[in-house]
């Protein structure tokens, strides 16, 4: 099929089909005139891509995981290196949800400060 038929099928627009090829995540082949051409697995791919990506991964990450995905979910294989990368996943993610909530700490301290002060005119653009 071509790149026009599998956006249709799978939702996603040509110029993300691209990309993904661009950075390896699809591997079409290519007729005698030139044009990208896809099999059917390629709807399962680019479905598992979808789902990768919603869940977090970036490309490079879902890179490694596409080798060891199955169906449309997709489950993922459990090989050393690939749950390595989901546990520098969720680190990262831990990481990024802690410093989220001291932040949220912060200015919600400030925001109390601020509220219980009495009122001044103050110029914002100081």
């Amino acid at each position: 099929m071509l790149i026009g038929e599998l956006s249709r099928r799978t939702g996603v627009g040509t110029h993300l089909l691209r990309y993904y090829e661009s950075q390896g995540l699809l591997e079409p082949g290519r007729g005698a005139n030139g044009y990208r051409e896809y099999t059917d697995d390629a709807i399962l791919t680019v479905t598992q891509i979808r789902g990768l990506l919603e869940a977090g991964f970036s490309t490079e990450d879902i890179g490694l995981l596409l080798p060891c995905a199955t169906g449309a979910s997709p489950d993922i294989a459990p090989c050393t290196e690939l749950l390595d990368v989901l546990r520098a996943r969720l680190r990262g993610l831990d990481e990024r949800i802690d410093a989220l909530t001291q932040n949220r700490q912060a200015l919600r301290s400030y925001l109390e400060a601020a509220e219980r002060a009495p009122a001044i005119v103050c110029d914002p653009t100081r």
